[in-house]
């Protein structure tokens, strides 16, 4: 499914059930940036730098909670994640195909 690129975006929501947006050029901390969503533009506040191609909260999302890109599940937050920060492997594991996260799997 492609899409459109808005002017002044700085960032892509790829669907409006995501929690994360990704960055199209670096991001500086405090920086204010801009991003589409159905319905408009929204703004808000990087609280740290987001590299080109990387994931920014555009919700708090709470420790355990499973997080949105693409309209699907891409992991589970493994720390309370405030709106603005940087998502990525420090704060998010993946959940597909981990027997180790299936319902009823024993530890090892």
């Amino acid at each position: 499914m492609a899409g459109h690129i808005q002017a002044g975006a700085d960032a892509l929501v790829m669907d409006a059930a995501d929690h994360v947006a990704t960055a199209i050029r670096d991001i500086t901390a405090g920086e204010t940036l801009h991003y589409m969503v159905p319905g408009g533009k929204e703004a808000l506040t990087a609280s740290e730098p987001i590299p080109f191609g990387h994931k920014i909260a555009i919700t708090d999302i709470e420790a355990g909670a499973k997080v949105r890109k693409y309209g699907e599940v891409i992991g589970q937050a493994t720390t309370a994640i405030p709106k603005g920060a940087h998502v990525h492997v420090h704060n998010i594991e993946g959940i597909r195909g981990r027997g180790d996260k299936a319902k009823g799997a024993e530890s090892i």
